[in-house]
Order: structure tokens, then sequence, then C-alpha cells
């Protein structure tokens, strides 16, 4: 993890980084969908406002509401949805964004975030193969992805690799450990290794944050289950904290944002910014 922090500055201004999630309302042709897409732009833009006033370092959207998530592929409804989205997002906001489209539809965010100004995309299945809620995920996606990256001009977007993802089984590679998943991924050209628990909410492990810190030499990230609690015992192992659940009402991730949750939050990183600078 020698390089991480200069890289993570470089992104979002400062050393370690709090990057807060907006879960966008179910879009178009989803089984959810139920509001127009006016009404779901301004609530995104909503929620990133108070995240940004409220100090998150970085804001990163996410098509949630769209499940069930059809299996690494969507339909042109859903990147024109998210590019209105995230480009109502640029205008209302001076913070690096991000985003996901679930599930694994890793080519298609990248074309989001290339034609709105996005700084990084969160994708999954970048290398080994696993099995998802939404099935079979057979071929690794870091070859493809990277030479699209490349076709279409957009090497500046950085790509956040999740390893031993959340909600998926991983018998496929059981002799492959996280630490020896990292290295793939970094090897392969991610940016970044996100850590996650097994299900939305869920705190990944120290052990496996520990593990991926000392196999890669590239920003690490903790992708689920992140508190004022528990944030203390990670501040020392990762480079960026992505939050989504605990900052929403009652810690559901598919409620509003709750801001006394989010506030905690800020002045639980603010005491550990303070406690780094003193050298303490």
């Amino acid at each position: 993890m020698a390089d991480g922090p200069s890289q993570v500055e470089e992104m979002f201004g400062v050393g370690k980084a709090l990057v807060g999630m907006v879960h966008v309302g179910a879009l178009p042709g989803t089984p959810l969908f139920s509001r127009p897409m006016p009404a779901i732009i301004e609530q995104a833009v909503s929620e990133a406002r108070l995240l940004a006033d409220a100090g998150f370092d970085g804001i990163m959207i996410e098509n949630m509401h769209d499940r069930p998530y059809l299996r690494q592929r969507v339909g042109p409804e859903i990147v024109a949805a998210m590019t209105a989205v995230l480009d109502a997002l640029r205008a209302a906001v001076s913070k690096p964004l991000g985003l996901q489209i679930l599930a694994g539809a890793n080519r298609e965010a990248l074309a989001v975030a290339a034609a709105a100004g996005a700084s990084f995309i969160r994708v999954e299945n970048f290398v080994f193969a696993h099995v998802a809620d939404e099935g079979l995920m057979s071929e690794a996606d870091a070859g493809p992805l990277l030479r699209y990256r490349r076709e279409i001009g957009a090497e500046h977007i950085r790509i956040f690799a999740d390893v031993k993802k959340k909600h998926s089984g991983h018998a496929i590679t059981a002799d492959v450990n996280i630490a020896q998943a990292a290295r793939a991924a970094a090897f392969f050209g991610a940016d970044a290794i996100v850590v996650t628990g097994p299900m939305t909410g869920e705190a990944a492990t120290v052990g496996d944050v520990r593990e991926v810190a000392a196999a890669v030499e590239i920003p690490v990230a903790i992708g689920s289950g992140i508190t004022p609690d528990n944030l203390p015992v990670f501040w020392d192992l990762a480079d960026v904290f992505i939050v989504g659940s605990f900052i929403k009402q009652d810690g559901r991730w598919y409620h509003p944002p709750d801001p006394d949750r989010v506030n905690a939050l800020i002045r639980a990183v603010n005491q550990l910014r303070r406690v780094q600078r003193s050298g303490l």
C-alpha cells in the first residue's frame, strides 16, 4: 500500500477518503420503476448535496433499486438514465464522482463515467469468476474493459475492483485467497481494490483488509459495513471508505439519508484525522 495515500490524495484531495453512496431510485424498465426521471434525479441531487455539504470527500451513485439485476448487461435506457443522474450531480456538487451499474455492467458504467465526468467506477468480476445472485459470472472483465477504456479515451477514469465480492459464492476460486485475488487485480490494471463483507451493510473482516493491504501497492477501499464504531479499527489499514447503509435512516440502504447518522460519521472521520495530524 506504499503508493496508496498519494494516489487517493490525487483523486480526492485527502490522504484517506470518505465516499458516500447515493442509491438512485428504480430506473425505467425495471420492476420497481414508479416515478418520473425528473423526480429520481431531484432526489439523487438532494442526497448528494447533503453528503457533500456534510464533508464527504466523494459521492458515488448506484442503481441498487433496479433489483432484480441483470447479469453483466443493462439496456440503453439504464445507460441514459444513469448518465442523466450523474450529469445533474456533476452540476450540483464539486466532489469527485463515481458510479457502479449492477450487476457487473462495467462497460456501461465506464461509458456513463466518460460521458458525464466521473472520476472512477466500481466494477465486479474484474478478475476470476464467481457465482453471483444473478448467476454465474464466468468471464473476467479486466481485458475487455481496459481495452474499451482505451478505445473511448477514458484512461483518466479509475477502476475500483471488488475482490471476493459480497452477495456471491466463491467456491469456484476456493484455492485462491483474497490476497492472491487482489494481486491479480492489481497486476491486471485495477487502480484500487475493494474489500467487502458478505452482504450489503456487513463489515469486512480486519484480517481480509490487512491481507489485501499487505499484498498490493495500490489503494485499498472498504466497500461495506463501515460505521463510526468500527472506522477506527480500519482507519490505518485502508485508504478509501465507501459508506451507504450506515448513513441511511435506520441503517437501511433503501431509506433516505439520516442527517444525524451522516454527521456522526463525519465526526468520527474528523476525530481520526485530528489524531493522525497530531501524530498520536
